[in-house]
């Protein structure tokens, strides 16, 4: 009986092995989108300034004294003397990887360059070099990418930063009995301008400069405070070649833009504006929020109104597009004036009561702002045909970026605005 038990185990133990040795081994072959690295060494080897470089995606704008900065998105800092704003001439391309924000002070170029934060010397500005940097400041960040349809492949940060992105067929074995998963990175990096700090008149950049409404860099004092989508910085720069990060706290999730305004923070995120005392730049302090529907939300701010312009039809969330004008004399309790339609609105300034808003693809608008009720009922003019994106109001004459080009407008004659030069990006 022993002998035929153990006779039958034998084949039942020999067809186990058998499955077992051949059990099959599956691939699948897919397009992939696969991160290109630059090296840790060579990124932080590559601010530096070059003769020329093609305005191609232009991004946030800055100015200082008689020049004009110009990021070219991800890339670094296009450099214009605009003495004369009928004509503004090149004089360089500062090379930054990974640049989107900025901010000037005492000819010193403070600039995100993916990770890091990096002090760069303009006295000169054609011969603008890096006199400091914080490394390792800011999240691991990588860039848009605008293909659709693929997978994305695993992100490893020993590599270096990513700097772009090239498709490549992936051949993968499958686990038999465990669904597949592909890590994919989410981390973006932030888009994403507002400051509020005095312009220099003199030949070269001196004191601090002036951004536009869509910033996340700002200057209160000895300080660079800056945000991104969930975190606030504050830089000191008592040693304007050695910036040292003097805290960071986080205020809230879906930060877009930062407006400086006296003492006051204001916030654009994406579901309302919120209002911090920045008496102690150290200690931001939380006042109140004034909350809208979902939508991509700068703000600017002048007197005791609020200016807030919200996009939706995007990842920011819901298809409203308006123009919301806040009482805020009460910084504890915003208060909503009017609301006005809008097309698609992006970045937004205000001087002296005349509003100018980047209505995206219906191009730039001006208001009289004075009557805060009336404000659409009281436009001054209108520059269709341009995919307006910000603006920074000078007093009689308007920088202006769009998704085509650079614009400046003079309107010290309220009843004939007229653009004065445009630079247009290389198709």
């Amino acid at each position: 009986m022993k002998n035929s038990i153990k006779n039958s185990l034998i084949p039942l133990t020999l067809l186990i092995l058998l499955f077992s040795a051949c059990k099959d081994k599956y691939t699948e072959q897919y397009q992939s989108l696969e991160p290109v690295y630059l090296g840790y060494q060579e990124f932080r080897e590559s601010v530096k300034m070059v003769n020329q470089q093609d305005l191609v995606k232009p991004g946030k704008i800055y100015t200082i004294g008689n020049y004009i900065f110009i990021n070219e998105i991800m890339k670094g800092v296009h450099v214009y003397n605009n003495a004369n704003p009928a004509s503004p001439v090149y004089v360089g391309f500062i090379n930054i990887p990974g640049n989107v924000d900025l901010a000037v002070k005492n000819n010193i170029m403070y600039a995100d360059s993916y990770i890091d934060l990096v002090a760069i010397d303009i006295t000169d500005p054609s011969k603008a070099k890096e006199v400091g940097r914080i490394k390792s400041i800011f999240p691991y960040s990588v860039p848009k990418y605008d293909q659709t349809g693929y997978r994305v492949g695993q992100v490893d940060d020993t590599k270096g930063v990513v700097v772009d992105w090239n498709v490549k067929t992936v051949r993968k074995e499958i686990e038999t009995y465990n669904y597949p998963t592909y890590p994919i990175y989410y981390a973006a990096k932030y888009d994403a301008m507002s400051l509020n700090s005095s312009g220099g008149s003199a030949a070269a950049p001196t004191s601090a400069g002036i951004g536009g409404s869509m910033a996340r860099f700002g200057l209160t004092g000895n300080a660079l405070v800056a945000v991104d989508t969930y975190m606030y910085y504050n830089i000191d720069l008592t040693d304007a070649n050695n910036p040292k990060l003097s805290s960071k706290s986080q205020v809230n999730w879906g930060i877009e833009t930062m407006f400086l305004y006296g003492k006051y923070m204001f916030l654009g995120t994406t579901n309302g504006m919120l209002i911090y005392d920045l008496s102690d730049a150290n200690k931001p302090v939380y006042l109140s929020t004034f909350w809208h529907a979902t939508g991509c939300d700068p703000v600017v701010v002048e007197n005791n109104k609020a200016y807030v312009t919200i996009r939706g039809g995007n990842p920011c969330g819901s298809n409203i597009n308006r123009l919301d004008v806040l009482d805020v004399t009460n910084v504890l309790k915003p208060a909503l004036l009017r609301s006005y339609s809008m097309d698609e609105p992006y970045g937004l300034g205000i001087s002296d009561q005349i509003l100018f808003v980047c209505d995206g693809k219906s191009g730039l608008k001006v208001y009289n702002a004075a009557d805060p009720y009336l404000i659409v009922e009281n436009q001054l003019a209108k520059f269709p045909g341009i995919q307006a994106y910000d603006v920074i109001p000078l007093g009689k004459s308007l920088l202006m970026i769009g998704n085509d080009g650079f614009y400046q407008y003079d309107y010290s004659d309220l009843k004939n605005i007229k653009q004065i030069s445009v630079i247009k990006v290389k198709k």
